[in-house]
């Protein structure tokens, strides 16, 4: 088990979101508050090391709500590029692992990080999200996993470590992903 207390949270929140159309999803209202706002008010509580967002372009108030902001200047990097802005933060202050989780997903909960923190066995774990089928961010990764998310590139983020990780699973509804106008619409129905 990684200590949570030993962990940074690392919120990826500077993608493109070109399959949403030109709006920015984050700012999307869901339940009356912006789409992004849903994992931090989740994950308020979790008491981690401390919590970084990558941003690039959401005029979202981060800093408001505890985190310390990293701007990725270069989005079209990848998912990878935020990867590695966040690991390096993370490796600069100190911690025994990451949480890396999606701005773009409101139904993340507290209880499944702490499922993922206690299925971490130590600094080479990765723990990944699954859905019974497909594997998925909010992942963990133990410190002796940063030199290799630092060797990312492109979107493919750290898809195939999650893949050959550990899978801890949890309600499909609570994985949701918004990628387009009608994942949103979709999440509405479900409330």
């Amino acid at each position: 088990m990684i200590a949570v207390e030993e962990c940074v949270l690392i919120l990826l929140a500077a993608g493109r979101s070109r399959r949403f159309g030109d709006a920015d999803k984050l700012q999307e209202l869901f339940l009356g508050k912006p789409l992004a706002y849903h994992v931090v008010t989740a994950l308020e509580d979790v008491p981690f090391r401390t919590r970084f967002v990558v941003c690039s372009g959401t005029e979202l108030d981060f800093a408001s709500r505890g985190y310390a902001v990293l701007h990725n200047h270069n989005p079209d990097d990848g998912m990878s590029g935020s990867v590695k802005l966040g690991v390096a933060a993370a490796r600069d202050i100190g911690c025994a692992g990451v949480v890396i989780a999606l701005a773009d997903m409101p139904r993340v909960t507290a209880t499944h990080i702490h499922r993922l923190l206690e299925a971490a066995s130590g600094p080479d774990a990765v723990v990944a999200s699954s859905n019974g089928v497909h594997s998925c961010p909010p992942a963990v990764f133990g410190v002796d996993q940063f030199d290799a998310l630092m060797t990312l590139t492109g979107d493919e983020g750290g898809r195939a470590m999650v893949r050959a990780g550990r899978h801890v699973i949890a309600p499909e509804a609570e994985l949701l992903d918004i990628d387009r106008p009608e994942d949103l619409e979709r999440l509405r129905a479900l409330r």
